[in-house]
């Protein structure tokens, strides 16, 4: 049986909307080890920034020095989607569903700071504390798993039994010791290899190890520079994150749709036509996408994604947009422009594409051009 406080804690992250509330004694990460050999393997690409907080990550008290306890906390974001059918249409652009409505870390963050004011005011002790929401230093799989909050599957989600994968994760430390969990952890992955299998990118080493330099939720987030040519034609219409590995996860048969209004879709985050976004301004996405994880993307970047969907799209109706991208004066942009210009081909991308390589300078543009016009000649 849980203490009073335990409960009360437990009781009140419900309330806030945490689906799964799990809590363990603050101790030193036992992956560790193995994460530091991800990155040693180059598996974290260009997110520099994962290597430069390792060290955080060993101990949760190198994050708040009187961490006694931490406490795991899991948020459904399941939305239905009204517009699944328009997914297989390539001349839309497919959203990953944790981006549909709000952005998590404002939403999660503000229930964590009112769960916080709540153990002020219940624990009668003094309180020392800090919130992660996603982006802090922790290795949040690990502590929700030694929570019982589910377990790590194959495609590195963590899954519970119950409801699936469909969840963001945060954590709590606290200067006061809470009694831990004692349940039994249920369920797992058994034989079944269909993420792996369905991966576009073939982005899986093997059960439980992502490259992330082959996975598209990297490729369209991210990774700042140039898609690799190799895996531009495997994204499909995947403008921004990938869901695939877990859409095909028997567990998420499970999932139950959210009731949080913050996660519900965004009007024109559902499946948008390629070519409304391709003409986008910076201004126009910063308006678009305020308040909206795709902002992580940038401009540039998502721009880069919409092209490189539009070439995969192969429809001559873009080739007008394109020719407009072909011109832009960020290099990203135009460089990608170049590449959809050479997948549709035709008498009209090419003259574009010499036009510009006429005047081009920046060497990786031309590059771009020189190869599409291999294509279409």
């Amino acid at each position: 049986m849980l203490n009073t406080l335990t409960q009360q804690i437990q009781s009140r992250a419900h309330e806030l909307g945490f689906e799964l509330v799990g809590i363990i004694p603050a101790e030193e990460s036992q992956t560790i080890q193995r994460y530091r050999e991800w990155i040693t393997n180059g598996y974290a690409g260009k997110m520099g920034y994962l290597e430069r907080h390792l060290p955080l990550k060993e101990d949760t008290r190198k994050l708040l020095q009187e961490t006694k306890s931490v406490i795991s906390l899991a948020m459904n974001y399941y939305t239905l989607d009204p517009s699944k059918a328009l997914a297989e249409d390539p001349s839309r652009g497919q959203i990953s569903r944790y981006a549909w409505g709000d952005d998590y870390h404002d939403v999660i963050r503000e229930r964590l700071l009112l769960l916080v004011e709540f153990i002020k005011d219940t624990a009668e002790t003094e309180l020392k504390s800090r919130v992660f929401v996603d982006s802090g230093p922790i290795l949040e799989r690990e502590y929700a798993q030694k929570a019982k909050l589910g377990w790590i599957g194959k495609n590195t989600n963590l899954i519970n039994w119950r409801s699936g994968s469909w969840y963001f994760l945060a954590e709590v430390l606290v200067s006061v010791d809470l009694e831990s969990e004692t349940a039994t952890l249920r369920g797992s992955c058994g034989t079944c290899t269909k993420c792996i299998e369905a991966c576009p990118t073939d982005a899986f080493v093997e059960p439980n190890l992502l490259d992330s330099r082959l996975c598209i939720s990297y490729l369209t987030i991210e990774l700042k520079d140039s898609i690799p040519k190799e895996l531009r034609s495997r994204m499909g219409n995947l403008i921004f994150g990938c869901d695939i590995c877990q859409e095909v996860c028997p567990w998420n048969s499970k999932a139950i749709p959210t009731t949080e209004p913050a996660f519900q879709p965004r009007e024109g985050n559902l499946v948008p036509e390629l070519l409304t976004l391709v003409d986008m301004t910076q201004s126009e996405f910063s308006k678009k996408f305020k308040g909206s994880p795709i902002k992580r993307a940038k401009w540039k970047g998502f721009l880069r994604n919409v092209i490189v969907a539009i070439g995969n799209w192969g429809s001559r109706a873009a080739v007008p947009a394109l020719k407009k991208a072909l011109v832009d004066e960020e290099p990203l942009v135009r460089s990608h422009a170049a590449w959809a210009l050479g997948q549709i081909g035709g008498k009209t991308a090419e003259q574009a594409l010499e036009a510009q390589m006429a005047c081009e300078v920046d060497i990786e543009v031309i590059s771009e051009i020189q190869d599409a016009l291999q294509v279409i000649n």
